[in-house]
């Protein structure tokens, strides 16, 4: 099952373009660093490891780690099922982590931070399961060491992996007090926190600017219910309809007594291991916009409570459950993939100033196409002596600058730099620092997707001596034209823009 789904994924990634936060993440494996503005460095190491150090770069090259990831995933969720149920609970759970459009395609497929954290977040949760509730465990002092480094890895891909602690800590005050008295669970802590020196130390060196930037997203203090019923039902959405509903009738059936597990606390360490950090990410959501997917790794053990639903109904078979869930995510696919390539619909807006404005298939379409015909438009206006040979790209925000670093300026080799303010650049204020500077009387290009509108014009006349009329490029799928790029050519520089972080 693994193999398979990591066939089917291995397809898609090679028919669906990079999404905007993908190609962002791209920018953390062009500039390594301890720590970025938006997140720890785990997913620019791990796009670093599978493009073979950028020598191998490609849709599939990038989304690799996150194949690769969700399958050792699988694994580390079948042994933890194994150890606390059976190897039937095992499959159970395998099928409901790859049906889970959360853990199968968003952190599975496509590559964002989740990607390497889920993998570690099972792999830890596989650890606990070993040191509660297998005997002589809790005394192995290299699973304690290990369990410490993989939440500090966790952490290292996206903070709230120290969440871990957190339900794993619960779970000990309320039936393994005792251990708080074992020296080992200390050197645990102790080896995570040398894990997060890198980001602590980048902070320092920032004004602790990564969780100034996040703190603005949930200190709002006004009551909104509408934001906790988008985060409830996108959650529905993200953990597949199906999964989610399977989740919710295991929770009632354990409720009513309708099943109970074998080993005793297995389900407390389940509950605290999901119900409290979903429920603080709802609490968020009355205050302030959230994302389902941050509620993500506090399904996965839920996945297990369903499993061992599922197993003791003695179903010989797959359930039907899990057929209907699996079969929705492949449907799903493959129609979100033939929409993406071949529809000839836009599905946003419809007037020319902003065409394609909130469609969401544009961000994965039309952008390597774009890319070939920009390149012969520099091409043509450096025989034609109409650019200097060193023109700059400009991008006025991280996106759609991480889609025009990708498929645009590597296509070209021409620098590209980011102008604006840091809450709109963002990873590019830091790359601003290592790239060539734009001098008095240099030109420059900057490209202004109908679907991410912006007045070129206001943001860069005060910088260059004139800006020309753009130069409309049609994106096209079956013969219709569903968003329009429009190039601008800056020419003369006249005032330098401040472009660093200081």
């Amino acid at each position: 099952m693994i193999l398979i789904s990591m066939g089917i994924k291995l397809i898609a990634a090679g028919l669906l373009e990079l999404g905007n936060d993908e190609v962002y993440y791209w920018t953390y494996a062009l500039q390594l660093d301890w720590n970025h503005f938006d997140h720890p460095p785990m997913i620019g190491w791990m796009i670093r490891l599978t493009t073979f150090n950028l020598h191998w770069i490609s849709e599939i090259s990038l989304r690799l780690g996150s194949i690769i990831g969700a399958g050792i995933a699988t694994w580390f969720l079948f042994l933890t099922a194994k150890l606390i149920a059976s190897e039937k609970a095992g499959w159970y759970v395998a099928l409901m982590y790859q049906a889970s459009i959360y853990t199968g395609i968003i952190a599975g497929l496509f590559i964002l931070p989740d990607s390497p954290q889920i993998p570690i977040w099972t792999a830890s949760l596989y650890c606990m399961s070993l040191l509660l509730f297998h005997p002589s465990m809790e005394k192995k002092t290299a699973v304690w060491v290990l369990l410490g480094a993989l939440i500090g890895l966790a952490a290292l891909c996206k903070v709230h992996g120290l969440y871990l602690w957190v339900g794993f800590g619960l779970s000990i005050l309320i039936f393994r007090i005792k251990w708080l008295m074992n020296y080992r669970i200390y050197l645990a802590i102790f080896i995570t926190l040398l894990f997060l020196t890198p980001i602590i130390y980048w902070n320092i060196q920032y004004d602790f600017i990564t969780y100034k930037f996040h703190s603005e997203r949930v200190t709002h203090t006004h009551l909104q219910w509408d934001m906790l019923g988008r985060e409830i039902l996108g959650e529905f959405a993200y953990q597949n309809p199906v999964i989610f509903l399977l989740i919710i009738t295991a929770l009632i059936a354990y409720l009513r007594k309708a099943f109970s597990f074998r080993k005793k606390n297995v389900s407390t360490w389940l509950f605290c291991m999901s119900l409290p950090m979903i429920l603080l990410f709802w609490i968020i959501a009355l205050f302030n916009p959230t994302l389902p997917h941050w509620t993500g790794p506090a399904y996965i053990p839920l996945f297990l409570l369903a499993a061992v639903y599922l197993e003791q109904k003695r179903i010989n078979t797959t359930p039907k459950f899990l057929s209907i869930a699996v079969a929705f995510l492949l449907l799903l696919l493959v129609v979100a993939t033939t929409v993406v390539r071949f529809s000839p619909i836009n599905f946003g807006s419809q007037e020319k100033e902003n065409y394609g404005e909130y469609c969401p298939t544009l961000d994965l379409s039309g952008w390597d196409d774009f890319g070939v015909e920009f390149a012969k438009l520099v091409t043509a206006d450096r025989q034609n002596k109409i650019m200097s040979d060193n023109s700059f790209i400009i991008v006025p925000k991280w996106f759609p600058g991480g889609h025009i670093e990708f498929y645009v300026a590597r296509k070209t080799v021409q620098p590209l730099i980011a102008i604006g303010p840091l809450q709109d650049i963002h990873k590019f204020a830091w790359l601003n620092k290592d790239r060539p500077k734009l001098k008095l009387g240099d030109d420059a290009y900057t490209i202004v997707p109908s679907n991410v509108p912006s007045d070129a014009v206001k943001a860069y006349s005060e910088y260059f001596t004139s800006i020309e009329q753009p130069v409309q490029i049609n994106q096209t799928r079956n013969g219709k034209v569903v968003r329009f790029f429009w190039v601008y050519r800056l020419k003369v520089c006249k005032k330098i823009p401040d472009t660093q972080i200081q």
